[in-house]
């Protein structure tokens, strides 16, 4: 059997019973999950040459517009061969000047798809990817900024488990977006938590998808087999009540996002033992953000899930060669298999 995408199985086993069916099915989904389509979407997104949250909307086929019109397609393409199980819409924020990197004023909108449960419509589980990508100068939205690692490899990931569980039915929805504004201040996240506020919608956990696809580290480590699961302790807006019962109860690495982060852990022990989940104590990288932190900031468990060795050459970078080096994060550098794991 060959290694397939870690989150497919988290998707399935967080309180989710898939109807009529075995154990053993876990693994027919696991086998179902394609290498060749990740690739695919990968290439299609590191193609639309910039996906800056601030850059072209106007263009078939460069921009953030062109990029955010083509996943809503193949989300699309997804219900239509499941029958409509899938609802698929924008999700619009309009975001003022910010003096920081939202230099005009810009919509940054999502692309949701949603999978109903059959017993429990109004729980959810979400599984997100980032859209927009950029280079060194987090204002510059013109020059190519294909974002190949980060984070098409996470947008195509979140695609893919799309097509995979959309064959089956779960009793929770499952929520499948594409987030934008990641890069400009988790802007695209905020909006969406928001949203599901408003919504009363009823959040299990967000499993968020942010650089999956790189096996090579900075340091010449080479591993296709570990990641890390980031999670907060505990809740941030947790009351002083809590907080003082804490202090006298213990539990200060017992929060909701913490428990989420073990239970995925102990699930890919259990289905994905060739894989090496790594619980790393921490909301994320030290001085990084993630989109799954606008939803812990509202009282939501969420973790993100990445590769385990970093490039810092590959991240954030114009295009270019010096001393030898090549920098940007571009096609070459990822592992279309480890993003598959």
């Amino acid at each position: 059997m060959k290694f397939s995408y870690s989150l497919i199985i988290f998707i399935i086993i967080l309180s989710f019973e898939v109807q009529g069916q075995q154990a053993k099915d876990f693994y027919s989904i696991i086998d179902n999950v394609s290498e060749e389509r990740i690739e695919k979407d990968i290439r299609a997104l590191a193609n639309f040459g910039t996906r800056h949250t601030l850059s072209d909307t106007l263009s078939e086929d460069r921009g953030i517009g062109a990029a955010r019109r083509w996943i809503f397609k193949e989300f699309q393409t997804i219900a239509k061969e499941c029958d409509g199980c899938i609802e698929v819409s924008y999700q619009k924020n309009y975001q003022e000047l910010d003096g920081r990197r939202i230099i005009k004023p810009v919509w940054i909108n999502n692309v949701v798809a949603i999978q109903k449960g059959t017993k429990y419509p109004n729980r959810y589980i979400i599984m997100s990817g980032d859209i927009d990508s950029r280079i060194s100068d987090p204002t510059n939205y013109t020059d190519d900024s294909p974002g190949a690692n980060d984070n098409a490899s996470g947008m195509a990931g979140t695609i893919e488990a799309a097509r995979v569980l959309s064959k089956y039915r779960f009793e929770n929805s499952i929520i499948y977006a594409g987030l934008s504004g990641e890069e400009q201040g988790l802007y695209g996240g905020a909006g969406l938590a928001k949203h599901a506020q408003e919504m009363g919608w009823k959040i299990i956990g967000i499993l968020n998808n942010d650089m999956i696809g790189n096996i090579k580290g900075v340091d010449g480590v080479i591993d296709n087999r570990s990641f890390r699961i980031f999670s907060e302790p505990t809740p941030a807006n947790e009351s002083d009540r809590a907080r003082k019962s804490r202090r006298f109860y213990g539990g200060e690495v017992d929060g909701i996002s913490r428990q989420l982060a073990r239970y995925i852990h102990g699930t890919v022990r259990t289905y994905m033992p060739e894989m090496n989940p790594m619980m790393i104590y921490r909301l994320d990288r030290f001085g990084r953000g993630g989109h799954h932190r606008p939803f812990n900031d509202v009282g939501f468990a969420g973790i993100r899930i990445m590769e385990a060795h970093e490039n810092y050459t590959q991240q954030h970078q114009d295009i270019r060669t010096e001393d030898g080096i090549a920098y940007g994060d571009v096609i070459e550098a990822v592992n279309f298999g480890y993003a598959k794991n």
